[in-house]
């Protein structure tokens, strides 16, 4: 073995998923920018080297898990044990998608000593994070790692070499997940009505909220992200109770939905281009000499930045949009 690959190995760590159907769990992981290595097997056997027919019998206790090794310089895991958490069902008592059964349990399984004490603390504080969020009982296990044993061949890499195959796990989260891994910790680092905006598309309070009167010179950024949304000079009084813009800065920083959730008041929903976070909604009812749009966000999804502060902050190049002067970003 070589000296660089000793190097490598050194410098990685393991950790242990147990979240339903190997296959789909396992091609998330994949995905994930850091993770080196991945192998589906079965965890917490009472029976030495399981096979798939005795796991899925019941007699053997065991739980498909995918055994992850990351590069913790590239992802940390707490970036991997939110994203496991947001891809599973974490309240599912023995069941992910359509599979059933002891063997799609969930689990963290945290290794011997003290790195597995400190992979404990990661999980710990991440379902506390998660109960604050949803308060239910998660059903997600976590304890120590017992045993673990690759599963058959055929199970490896299965949606890589069977790109068709069965997968609980969205296809769409698997495509996206690289990005996600960029904000998820942000994203939970949120207040409760910060993530309930963002992430489930709740609404705050009108009236009450923190910009609805504010007018002070500046710009409005994405909370996750810091992107530049919209500036004041686009702000206007709708007395609707939420902050309302004439236009955002640029409109390749949103994207537009159809949303029918209330019966009778179709919407247009507004979400960010890079972290996809809801801000509100967009109608047409805003001042003619503006354009005629109306994009009632909420504040929770914004951080002001006072144009005073601009310059320190690095948002120099927006000051021209601003202030009105030519050359602002606005196309």
């Amino acid at each position: 073995m070589s000296e660089n690959v000793s190097n490598a190995e050194a410098s990685t760590q393991t950790a242990y998923f147990a979240g339903g159907c190997f296959w789909g769990l396992e091609r998330y992981f994949q995905n994930i920018d850091g993770v080196t290595d991945t192998t589906v097997g079965y965890a917490q056997s009472t029976v030495e080297n399981p096979t798939y027919e005795q796991v899925c019998s019941g007699a053997t206790d065991a739980a498909e898990t995918v055994k992850v090794t990351f590069d913790p310089s590239r992802v940390s895991l707490r970036t991997l044990t939110l994203l496991f958490l947001e891809v599973i069902d974490p309240f599912s008592v023995d069941r992910q998608g359509a599979d059933t059964g002891r063997q799609y349990r969930t689990g963290l399984f945290y290794t011997d000593g003290a790195a597995g004490e400190a992979q404990k603390a990661v999980y710990i504080a991440a379902l506390e994070q998660l109960v604050d969020r949803q308060p239910q009982r998660p059903a997600v296990l976590v304890e120590p790692l017992r045993n673990f044993y690759p599963a058959e061949a055929y199970h490896q890499d299965y949606l890589v070499n069977n790109p068709g195959g069965y997968c609980h796990v969205p296809v769409a989260a698997i495509a996206n997940v690289k990005r996600r891994q960029k904000y998820v910790e942000k994203i939970w680092d949120l207040t409760l009505e910060q993530f309930a905006v963002t992430q489930n598309a709740a609404t705050e309070r009108p009236f009450v909220n923190e910009y609805d009167h504010e007018f002070e010179p500046g710009i409005y950024v994405d909370i996750v992200s810091g992107e530049p949304l919209f500036s004041s000079r686009d702000k206007f009084d709708s007395g609707c109770g939420w902050p309302a813009f004439s236009r955002p800065l640029n409109a390749s920083l949103l994207t537009e939905h159809e949303d029918h959730r209330i019966p009778g008041r179709d919407r247009i929903e507004v979400r960010t281009s890079e972290t996809q976070i809801h801000l509100g909604h967009v109608f047409e009812d805003g001042p003619v000499d503006r354009g005629g749009l109306r994009y009632c966000m909420n504040s929770a999804a914004l951080r002001f930045v006072p144009r005073s502060r601009m310059e320190a902050e690095g948002y120099a190049a927006w000051i021209p949009a601003v202030d009105g002067e030519a050359g602002a970003k606005d196309e």
